[in-house]
């Protein structure tokens, strides 16, 4: 007895731990679509896989030799990230409910105009009510707009809009070039995301055909992607190759939606579409002329990403950052490099492309500009473009993300002066709206900041191109014909196109502080944007935000508007626990994808 104890007992316990640790090595590393199928719904066997399909069935020219596998171990269990609220009071739970129903308010006649005057179109025009196809003729606002039907509880619309998509055909594109950025975040994102929430496996199918079809942009010699895409070209099976030049964002952007396809199919494919493009962004990140940034042009044939000379977190770099906190949340921590690489873009970023600007009432607020660099004799000199956009406004999201996630408290208070920064130039305009961009006069340093109006005049007349910097009655004129608010320098476009960057670092910044005035900002925010944009049949942007009243309006309204702006503002008046930023990550379309966790 005692002899068979003994060699039982350590064999049971060996049993045990290689149990344990092929549990831990493979669990919620993905879940297979089957298990996310929702209740009463038909699996679907072509919803992975489907060899027959038109874009599968093209010839491969450049395959892949050595597939990256997919990532694996147990979720790392990662810092939380949003605040712990507490009971709300009867008072402010009746205020909140109210706002939210007026984000689904707006919500729903935009829906309901854009289903009776362009549906299955890309977008609506909410002036005319005419229809446009600027993203490839697959229904652009739909696909955009199923995952806010989810969240909105709207079950009957989401199911007829789900109906609608099954048949949108990705074998034909209305364009003969297809941003293959603009495709991911849209399209792949949407039917992801809108998958993850509902489980619909028609859906997932969806999802599939678009990555098969965006799989083939990477069929090129090095396996970089083709940013601006000939469609035609492609479904003929001809040979293509990777551009010499593509914006940072267009090739650094993909990760999050290709990601996602290969952990919900299995397939890892698309993840090693991606990885590849994230091993030489980590090997060159360090010897660009702004070490720990990337320069906002690249060039993808030759993978070089380092030799351009302008480097700024706002238009055409943006979501590259912002997606290295967000894929490793994604995976849970199991890619060590996102957290590097972000941690190292951010050193500098923060160091080199944020500024405090100079305004009246001196607010303890960041805006974030653009560096460019000059190499001179082997010494490289800073130039700083004091210029805001409303685009850059995610930059206070991704750093709270980032500052929760890898508990850099630094990175907080840095993402609460930017959002707080934009809320502010919300307020300065005299509609309570934010231009497209502007440049402002920035503090001496971030210490010294009172306010100086010869010395804002002076950077007016600067910004003009004047030479006197002394005419106080020049400036005076130019900023009166310009519209200038105090502070402001250059308003070189101010429109307002429904964005949603602002509204999207407001709810993040609230569900990671608890802040009670955000709730306030967000509200007025959304009340200003309502009242200026409502046309008859839906929501338009604004030519001209500088006007004291009633804007030009134009006859738009990008997808974005339904997909992402108003889906934002109903979340920040929602429940904390809709849309965990614990269980889900958003990508740069505010499409949320489900987390690795444990």
């Amino acid at each position: 007895m005692i002899f068979r104890r003994r060699l039982w007992f350590p064999l049971g316990i060996a049993t045990l731990l290689l149990m344990f640790y092929y549990s831990w090595n493979v669990r919620n590393v993905y879940r297979p679509h089957s298990q996310n199928a929702a209740p009463g719904l038909q699996s679907d066997p072509k919803a992975i896989n489907d060899e027959d399909y038109f874009w599968r069935k093209l010839p491969t020219h450049y395959p892949v030799q050595d597939m990256k596998p997919l990532p694996t171990g147990r979720p790392h269990a990662l810092p939380r990230i949003q605040a712990l609220f507490g009971k709300e009071s009867d008072e402010n739970a009746a205020t909140r409910q109210k706002r939210q129903k007026a984000v689904k308010k707006a919500f729903v006649r935009c829906w309901n105009s854009y289903k009776s005057k362009a549906f299955m179109k890309d977008e609506l025009a909410p002036i005319s009510g005419k229809s446009k196809d600027v993203f490839g003729g697959w229904g652009a606002t739909l696909v955009d707009s199923l995952d806010t039907l989810w969240i909105m509880s709207l079950r009957d619309e989401f199911e007829q809009a789900v109906t609608a998509a099954v048949d949108i055909n990705f074998e034909s594109s209305s364009l003969s070039s297809v941003n293959a950025f603009e495709t991911t975040i849209r399209y792949l994102g949407g039917f992801l995301s809108a998958y993850d929430l509902s489980g619909d496996q028609r859906l997932l199918r969806k999802a599939r055909e678009v990555g098969d079809m965006l799989y083939k942009a990477f069929d090129t010699p090095n396996r970089m992607p083709i940013t601006r895409w000939d469609f035609n070209k492609a479904a003929e099976g001809r040979k293509q190759i990777a551009p010499k030049m593509a914006l940072v964002a267009e090739v650094g952007s993909l990760c999050m939606e290709f990601t996602r396809l290969s952990l919900v199919t299995g397939n890892p494919k698309w993840f090693d579409a991606t990885e590849r493009i994230r091993e030489v962004f980590e090997e060159q990140q360090s010897t660009s002329q702004l070490p720990g940034m990337w320069p906002i042009t690249i060039n993808p044939r030759d993978k070089v990403f380092n030799l351009d000379n302008t480097f700024g977190l706002g238009a055409m770099s943006d979501s590259t950052y912002e997606y290295l906190p967000k894929m490793h949340a994604l995976v849970g921590g199991l890619i060590p490099s996102y957290q590097t690489m972000y941690e190292e873009s951010m050193k500098t970023a923060i160091k080199h492309n944020v500024f405090r600007p100079m305004v009246p009432d001196v607010p303890d607020i960041l805006i974030s500009g653009a560096v460019h660099t000059v190499k001179d004799s082997g010494k490289t000199t800073l130039y700083f473009e004091y210029e805001g956009q409303h685009l850059v406004c995610f930059a206070g999201g991704m750093l709270a993300v980032g500052g929760k996630l890898f508990e850099k408290a630094e990175h907080l208070e840095v993402a609460r002066k930017l959002t707080d920064g934009c809320i502010w130039t919300y307020k300065a305009m005299p509609l309570g709206i934010m231009p497209e961009t502007f440049f402002m006069a920035p503090c001496k340093s971030d210490k010294e900041c009172m306010w100086d109006e010869t010395l804002w005049k002076k950077a007016v007349l600067e910004q003009a191109g004047e030479t006197d910097l002394a005419d106080m009655a020049r400036a005076d004129e130019i900023i009166s014909k310009k519209k200038l608010p105090k502070g402001f320098t250059k308003i070189p476009d101010s429109r307002y196109i429904l964005r949603p960057e602002a509204i999207e670092s407001v709810f993040i910044l609230y569900r990671v502080t608890g802040r009670p005035d955000l709730l306030e900002s967000a509200w007025a925010m959304f009340e200003a944007i309502r009242k200026n944009t409502e046309t008859q049949l839906a929501n338009a942007a604004l030519d001209d935000v500088t006007v004291k009243s009633k804007p030009s309006k134009l006859d738009s309204m990008e997808s974005f508007w339904m997909g992402e702006t108003l889906k934002y503002f109903y979340l920040i008046f929602s429940e904390p626990d809709l849309i965990s930023l614990d269980e889900w990550v958003f990508n740069t379309e505010a499409h949320p994808f489900r987390r690795l966790t444990q």
